[in-house]
């Protein structure tokens, strides 16, 4: 049997915490899956937190207070972190940060916006003002800055293997001026065309497809199983049973099928990209 790792506390918030879940859970004379049980989470799900590799979601956190008598030490701590967060990344969205810096493959569907690492500044203002039109300029600002320093997932030549599939009403239907716009779909190009990238376009008309319920993200992992994460405006979900992962995979791969080749797709985003920097979008 090969050695335990040992972990490494203070590496980071999520490795300090799971260091002590672990050692609470092995002082207790509990295995993970004992632990678990009772809960929605499997004992794969709970060696992971204690690795350091996920965020130990609140309702774990109350469930294993409970279970090992730890008097609400891991729901005080889970709520810190979030805290600690929230002025950058939305509370339901810190788990992904993590996970996406693990991932060897990406893959993404987005039917109304430009995925967050590809969006420039004015865009991703234009989101926030959208879905939080109160936001003082200090939190748009830290927004703006979270989202900005995940563009290394595009272009970074160590980043994920990512795959991207857009409606064509993004390109359509603008939330910026139109100068912005040009701008904006211009810096895509430039980023696939460095290959860090896969782009399709689904056409307006291609008719009924998989996933027209909301925003999906696919993620695999050399060294855990894969999962799926979906969001909408102040939510997000991770999915990580197996079959239902799987589920969504064959009807990932659906929707590339019924997308338009990458090339063709480049194509349609450079033609766009022209359009809007010479006012003719759209006449």
């Amino acid at each position: 049997m090969a050695a335990r790792k040992d972990i490494d506390g203070s590496a980071s918030v999520p490795a300090f915490y799971g260091k002590e879940l672990r050692w609470k859970r092995e002082a207790a004379g509990r295995t993970l899956q004992e632990t678990v049980e009772g809960s929605y989470f499997g004992a794969s799900y709970l060696s992971e937190i204690e690795r350091g590799q996920r965020r130990m979601p609140i309702e774990l956190a109350r469930h294993v207070d409970h279970f090992l008598k730890t008097d609400g030490f891991f729901e005080r701590r889970c709520a810190d972190v979030h805290k600690a967060r929230r002025s950058k990344h939305a509370e339901y969205f810190a788990h992904i940060v993590d996970l996406e810096a693990r991932a060897k493959e990406i893959e993404e569907w987005n039917p109304t916006l430009i995925p967050g690492p590809l969006q420039l500044e004015p865009y991703i203002r234009a989101v926030i003002h959208a879905s939080l039109p109160h936001d003082s300029e200090e939190s748009i600002k830290a927004k703006v800055e979270a989202r900005r320093e995940r563009a290394w997932l595009f272009e970074d030549a160590k980043g994920p293997e990512c795959w991207i599939v857009l409606h064509e009403s993004i390109l359509r239907q603008p939330i910026i001026g139109e100068d912005e716009m040009a701008e904006q779909l211009a810096h895509i190009l430039a980023v696939a065309e460095r290959r860090r990238f896969i782009p399709q376009i689904l056409p307006w008309n291609a008719g009924a497809h998989p996933f027209m319920m909301g925003t999906t993200w696919l993620m695999t992992f050399t060294d855990a199983p894969p999962i799926m994460y979906t969001e909408g405006m102040y939510s997000g979900q991770i999915i990580d049973e197996p079959e239902l992962v799987g589920q969504y995979t064959s009807a990932y791969g659906r929707l590339k099928a019924a997308a338009m080749p990458p090339k063709e797709s480049l194509r349609m985003i450079e033609r766009a990209a022209e359009e809007y920097g010479s006012g003719k979008c759209g006449r």
